[in-house]
């Protein structure tokens, strides 16, 4: 229930704004990402509202442990806002990774291809941006599965 809150929330958020071509605040940026995997993530715009995204993540269970290295290509659209610069944004990509059964001492290999869909906030008076996304995997390997719960939340330095 809480995640469909948060996904119907994102939709209302995009579709209320007024979406027109604008040029990024920002060319790279470095920070962290948390929520069902938590790693390290950096973006950079290859053109004014087109970005890749790349993050290597880690997530560590009772039962198992993975890591996982996802490439994304996002196409960015503002919304109008006061302060900062906001914009939805969506794309699709690929993950790559391996997995660890702690239980059973075997390791698995991860694939997956990446949608994705979100908000992009960066901080006019500061070099800092935040974005909030979801990110649906079609996974392929150790075995095939939809994960549809990916959510999370990206903190980042702009430079």
């Amino acid at each position: 229930m809480k995640k469909s809150f948060i996904f119907l929330t994102l939709l209302a958020i995009i579709s209320i704004g007024n979406i027109e071509r604008a040029e990024a605040q920002y060319k790279n940026a470095l920070g962290v990402r948390v929520g069902d995997y938590t790693g390290i993530t950096f973006k950079t715009f290859i053109q004014q509202d087109k970005a890749l995204d790349f993050i290597l993540s880690f997530k560590d269970r009772n039962a198992y442990s993975a890591v996982r290295f996802t490439g994304l290509y996002e196409v960015h659209n503002p919304i109008n806002f006061e302060s900062g610069t906001l914009r939805w944004y969506y794309g699709g990509g690929a993950s790559v990774g391996g997995i660890d059964y702690k239980l059973i001492d075997e390791n698995d290999f991860l694939l997956s291809a990446d949608g994705v869909l979100g908000l992009d906030y960066h901080f006019a008076e500061a070099p800092i941006n935040i974005s909030f996304d979801w990110k649906p995997a079609l996974q392929f390997a150790p075995d095939a599965d939809f994960k549809a719960g990916q959510f999370g939340l990206s903190v980042r330095v702009t430079f």
